[in-house]
């Protein structure tokens, strides 16, 4: 094996067992399925020395994990040696060992992120990424579209909420982890990538040729709704988020709201810091979240004092995809009774990720380095948020173009303001018009 090769093997070891800087935000995660091994029936027991690990292994290996590694040099150089398929492909098996270890923590939130997987999380947060402009869900069977990106290439040709990708330029997608699906699907700008999708109501596979584009998503947009409620949508907590909120917020205070709805539905969160900001941004002061690590050892994040909104009443939308940041956010405001939250309950996101660069353009490793906590100190991890107006939205809702969450949230914004009582299930239509 190539001496380099070796090398870099030695110092991704390294980096990952050693390294306690990180850098990076948080964000909802999806695990690749572990490879299960099963038991053969043609094994050879035939007595067998195992081939040591040579000097340039032991050398690339920190002197207090030499001992430690001496299995797994022995198992690497067995593949090279013994392996019926030669030759091996050594960044793959590099690769894989470092996705085993992470797996290992039994942490679904932990785990190595690929190149293309790290590129292009850090690109969305980042406000641009390529492939074919849609939101989606990672948690059913299939790959499924929650809504195309307006002006993207989805939304031109023709994919709807609910569309479930069952094959990728001709290959079956079923058993395959919706992330992995998600993989295939974006790619280079001016690529096409083929599209079979089963859509409720179509009797037959329904099929889409779509040529991938740069996307560029803005994170926050914003309208001004009749009655003078103003709607705000965040849909990430990205680099440019605290700007385009405070833009956004310019624009539609000038114009005199009565009130505010925030739309976090489908947002998955992003970083810690982004949160803080746009929470400051209506709470005037006091504890944002707590951040609680391993040793007990807490960190507390207030609001910032960039306070512009703090008298008007304020309506969250939050569902299951709302996460991370966007709970961080939606707690905050629940804690202090400075928001009603209606929809249902969020993901349950409250662990803290940092992703760290791995040397030569190899990806990421993103680990959980804490959890956090609302003001109140309540746990969100495995445990969401529950919303203080409860209402779904059903597939025939999506079908129809119907949204009764952002209805119900109108129709809540509109009791606060009349002061009546909010009912805590989905509200009776209130057409008392707003004073």
């Amino acid at each position: 094996m190539d001496k380099s090769i070796k090398i870099i093997i030695g110092i991704f070891i390294s980096v990952i067992l050693l390294s306690g800087t990180f850098a990076g935000g948080f964000i909802v995660g999806h695990l690749m399925p572990a490879t299960v091994q099963l038991p053969f029936s043609n094994e050879i027991p035939t007595p067998y020395a195992p081939p040591t690990a040579t000097t340039e292994q032991q050398a690339s290996t920190p002197s207090e994990l030499q001992t430690l590694f001496v299995p797994f040099w022995e198992a690497w150089n067995i593949v090279h040696e013994q392996y019926v398929d030669q030759p091996i492909d050594d960044i793959a098996l590099m690769r894989g060992a470092i996705r085993g270890m992470m797996d290992t923590l039994g942490d679904e939130q932990t785990f190595y992120m690929e190149p293309s997987v790290y590129d292009n999380a850090t690109s969305q947060l980042e406000g641009e990424y390529e492939g074919i402009g849609a939101y989606v869900d990672l948690d059913s069977d299939y790959l499924t579209i929650v809504s195309p990106i307006a002006g993207s290439p989805a939304e031109a040709a023709g994919l709807k909420p609910g569309d479930k990708i069952v094959a990728v330029d001709g290959e079956d997608m079923t058993g395959v982890n919706p992330e992995q699906v998600r993989q295939k699907v974006i790619g280079p700008a001016g690529t096409d990538v083929k599209l079979s999708v089963t859509r409720e109501g179509e009797s037959q596979l329904m099929e889409f040729t779509i040529t991938r584009a740069v996307i560029n998503i803005s994170s926050v947009t914003g309208e001004l709704l009749e009655n003078d409620i103003a709607y705000i949508d965040i849909n990430t907590f990205g680099d440019k988020t605290t700007a385009e909120l405070r833009a956004t917020l310019d624009e539609l205070l000038a114009q005199n709201p009565k009130g505010i709805i925030i739309d976090l539905r489908f947002n998955p969160g992003g970083y810690l810091h982004t949160s803080v900001e746009v929470a400051s941004e209506f709470i005037e002061d006091g504890v944002i979240l707590y951040e609680q690590y391993g040793d007990g050892t807490r960190d507390t994040y207030r609001a910032l004092d960039n306070v512009q909104a703090t008298d008007l009443p304020i309506v969250v939308l939050i569902n299951e995809g709302s996460a991370s940041a966007s709970e961080i956010l939606a707690g905050a405001f629940q804690d202090y009774g400075r928001a009603t939250l209606v929809g249902v309950k969020s993901y349950g996101k409250g662990s803290v990720q940092q992703w760290m660069p791995l040397s030569n353009d190899q990806g990421a490793a993103r680990v959980t380095i804490a959890r956090w906590l609302t003001p109140n100190e309540r746990a969100i991890d495995h445990v969401g948020l529950t919303p203080d107006v409860y209402v779904t939205i059903t597939e025939e809702d999506y079908t129809a173009e119907r949204d009764p969450q952002l209805d119900a949230a109108i129709q809540t914004l509109k009791a606060i303001l009349l002061n009546v009582p909010i009912p805590t299930s989905q509200p009776a239509q209130v057409n008392t018009p707003i004073p």
